[in-house]
């Protein structure tokens, strides 16, 4: 089975270009992100065609996320158990966002995840993401403490890169978002509850990145950052075969800014 993520930056604009993809790759399963739209403006019928079942949640222009299937589309879930909500007043109740979505594909428990950006360090954002980390960590725990054999990937945007070797530049971000210890703590509290980095072994960096600014020429220049990650519950880890990030799909008039992140499993 083929399971893959992408933050695609609205599905809408690029309907044509991710369907092409997916009878490209022979991709089962994809997590998006960013779709960018209401439910009722996500385009099912594209992916039907494909013979894909679509979950979605949107409930504006921003955040967005969906997993298309076409081996099943069981059990799905709109945000996880304690998910935190924002806004930016803080005298006004916080708003769950449309940021995460879970469902079970040919036996695996898949959720497509688009981890809030942060925006700055002083901003409540920032704080926001970091407990919407840690809310998802403790969450993830327990799905394994209840069922230390489930096969589990968490896939998305994690607007987090890891290690240093995940970014362009490192000193270019020194006291911006992404790449400050508390959010690499964060994301490496997943790794030491039992999670895998599946696609890290199989495209090693320096210099592999996920994302590429639109900006500043950044994708010419090889500047990117690597924020899209596959983490695998033991089971799921098990049963990777190869994995890989489909830098070309970047490529090209009407590319998202991120590249999709491929995972084949064996049996």
């Amino acid at each position: 089975m083929r399971i893959a993520t992408w933050n695609v930056n609205s599905v809408r604009a690029r309907t044509d270009r991710i369907v092409d993809w997916l009878q490209r790759t022979g991709t089962d399963v994809l997590a998006m992100q960013e779709t960018k739209c209401k439910d009722e403006q996500f385009p099912y019928a594209r992916f039907e065609e494909l013979g894909y079942q679509v979950a979605h949640v949107g409930i504006s222009q921003w955040n967005g996320v969906a997993i298309a299937s076409r081996v099943g589309l069981d059990d799905v879930q709109i945000g996880f158990e304690n998910q935190p909500g924002f806004h930016k007043d803080p005298e006004v109740a916080p708003v769950q966002e449309a940021r995460a979505i879970g469902a079970t594909c040919n036996g695996v428990r898949i959720w497509s995840l688009y981890v809030p950006n942060g925006r700055e360090l002083e901003d409540p954002h920032y704080r926001y993401k970091l407990d919407w980390l840690a809310t998802l960590r403790d969450d993830a725990s327990r799905w394994l403490t209840q069922n230390p054999d489930q096969q589990i990937a968490l896939v998305g945007d994690w607007n987090v890169a890891p290690h240093d070797e995940d970014v362009w530049d490192p000193a270019f971000f020194e006291g911006k978002t992404h790449t400050s210890q508390p959010e690499r703590d964060a994301f490496q509290a997943f790794l030491d509850t039992g999670f895998t980095d599946v696609v890290r072994p199989h495209a090693p960096g320096p210099g592999v990145y996920t994302y590429w600014d639109y900006t500043q020429l950044r994708f010419p220049k090889k500047q990117g950052m690597r924020i899209d990650f596959v983490l695998g519950s033991p089971t799921l880890t098990g049963r990777v075969d190869k994995a890989h990030i489909d830098r070309d799909e970047r490529k090209g008039k009407g590319a998202s800014d991120h590249a999709p992140v491929v995972v084949d499993l064996g049996e």
